[in-house]
């Protein structure tokens, strides 16, 4: 934790909401006003601390002292000199560790110097501050390894006066209030676990008086509440919400107590309707409990409980879900439909620290996959069942171009992922051209669509004739395809070209890798050494015999 101001009450709330959500957390908190001192030495306490995020928390408060202090024409240069100050100290900590930098940008106020004019004055504070933080976001845009934290939106969202405290700034040098440190705490978690991985991926919607007002199998498609009828705006805004999620690549899915087909009637024929049933990677409607359903939609969708969000108005219901299914997060919805939204939004539970144009794509990919499994059901053997698809795949080297797709599954793939190491955009941009580092991306596609790019493989030179394998992570979206042996010959293939005579493997057991625990033994590695923390696996280049596959290479 760097700041410019008393960061300690900041470092306990962080504490505070990191044990809350079970995530670990060992915090250092440097002393104040230590931004430089710490970022430019090398040797210093920072790096020695060996951190995997830096905050980096600058007040409003200094910002505008520095900038009453400037001569009057040079004013309207604040933001650029402010930030040319801030992406140096980026660079000194991205050069040093392997950090993600988190840097709180600012709570902008207007000084009320010019009153409303300050709008139309390129050198008032509020337009600097304004042209600020516009900077620090088009930055963070160009240095994958900074996120920022929203300090601006979480005092819009609260208000100033609830958010800040100027007697405690003026007394402690704290630029928050109680309420607002909290608030900072809970934005800085968020992007911790979204950066990890622990995002959630699918919202379950139940529809009657939660998409739409009303009961659709008593009012009728006509007579549901969505649209400018009645509390409809309040759907109609909460749908369009979703469908940007939808878009971002969060999965959508419907479970709802009704006969499927008076279900999906909303969606066919009422004209006002946001979502489309191709929204929807799953629709289940049916009269089973919904805890029963969810659990399909999970092993159907192959993602994990703890990525699920479930919204429904019925307190029964989502207590079922609770008490069944304890891994869904469960929103407690308000009464009033007006409230859902800035509710839900409130909440802040679809945080990401990655997108890419795969995203948009993500459900349609899930609905092919729902189409694989029906074909399954048709085929009394696995093998012809996988030969059917057609499949093929394609494997390259890491490029610019594919960079945030690769960091993004790193980032988020948990289940098939052998060491769970994760990157970002400009770290997988400088694997690329590391010439001690060997890298691959694959793609699957079939009959039924294209998968994209579901698996990244990174190798490293050990000495003169081995290589480990840094990473070996893989899409569930397409396990039980084969693709692993596939990928497999590619790894050994990459090896040969090498001179390399062994692959070194390591297994680092999460609470959620399990699966591929054997892997390293079913493809012919011999263990070579075992502890507290990780399993390492030996094969030797000459010895191995290429895997068969269903999978062409394209």
């Amino acid at each position: 934790m760097l700041g410019d101001f008393a960061t300690q009450h900041l470092s306990v709330a962080i504490r505070g909401v990191a044990a809350e959500r079970g995530v670990g957390v060992e915090l250092l908190d440097v002393d104040y006003d230590q931004i430089e001192q710490q970022t430019v030495d090398p040797s210093s306490e920072l790096f020695e601390f060996h951190p995997d995020f830096v905050v980096v928390a600058r007040c409003v408060e200094k910002l505008h002292a520095e900038y009453a202090s400037m001569e009057i024409e040079a004013r309207a240069g604040l933001a650029e000199c402010r930030y040319a100050e801030v992406e140096e100290t980026w660079k000194r900590i991205l050069s040093s560790s392997a950090a993600t930098v988190l840097e709180l940008n600012y709570a902008v106020v207007d000084d009320r110097i010019f009153g409303d004019y300050a709008n139309s004055v390129i050198g008032s504070f509020l337009s600097q501050g304004r042209r600020l933080n516009t900077l620090l976001m088009e930055g963070a845009a160009q240095n994958p390894g900074v996120l920022i934290i929203d300090v601006e939106q979480i005092q819009a969202r609260m208000g100033r006066e609830t958010f800040s405290e100027p007697k405690l700034y003026l007394s402690s040098r704290i630029p928050f209030s109680l309420d607002g440190i909290c608030e900072v705490a809970s934005s800085v978690v968020s992007s911790v676990q979204a950066r990890l991985g622990a995002i959630k991926k699918c919202i379950v919607c139940d529809l009657d008086n939660t998409l739409w007002g009303g009961v659709v199998s008593e009012d009728g498609v006509a007579g549901i509440q969505i649209g400018e009828l009645g509390a409809g705006p309040a759907f109609t805004e909460l749908q369009i919400w979703l469908k940007l999620l939808r878009e971002r690549g969060v999965l959508l899915a419907v479970c709802s107590k009704n006969d499927d087909s008076i279900a999906r009637e909303p969606f066919e024929r009422n004209p006002e309707m946001v979502l489309s049933l191709d929204d929807f990677a799953m629709f289940v409607a049916n009269w089973e409990d919904k805890a029963s359903n969810i659990r399909v939609i999970q092993q159907t969708l192959n993602i994990g409980m703890d990525s699920i969000v479930f919204i429904d108005d019925n307190p029964f219901e989502r207590n079922l879900v609770r008490e069944m299914l304890p891994e869904v997060t469960v929103p407690e919805l308000p009464d009033d439909p007006s409230l859902y939204l800035p509710f839900l939004q409130e909440l802040n539970l679809f945080a990401t620290a990655a997108y890419s144009r795969e995203d948009a794509n993500r459900t349609s990919q899930y609905i092919a996959e729902g189409r694989r499994r029906e074909s399954e059901s048709s085929f009394a053997d696995y093998g012809e069942y996988l030969d059917s698809l057609d499949m093929v795949a394609g494997c390259l080297p890491f490029d610019d171009f594919h960079a945030p797709r690769i960091a993004q599954l790193t980032q988020r793939s948990n289940q098939f992922n052998l060491r769970t190491v994760r990157y970002g955009e400009d770290e997988v941009r400088a694997l690329s051209t590391d010439p001690d580092a060997i890298t691959r991306y694959f793609t699957l596609r079939d009959r039924f669509g294209d998968s994209g790019l579901v698996s990244v493989v990174i190798l490293r030179h050990r000495g003169e004739k081995s290589l480990f394998i840094d990473s070996w992570l893989m899409s569930c979206r397409v396990l039980k395809r084969g693709l692993e042996d596939f990928v497999m010959n590619e790894i050994v293939s990459a090896a040969r070209e090498a001179g390399a005579e062994r692959v070194i493997g390591e297994y680092r057991p999460t609470l959620k890798n399990a699966m591929v625990k054997p892997l390293y033994e079913k493809m012919g590695f011999s263990r070579v050494g075992k502890d507290v923390d990780s399993e390492l696996w030996e094969l030797e280049v000459d010895k191995y015999s290429e895997r068969a596959t269903y999978i062409e290479r394209g």
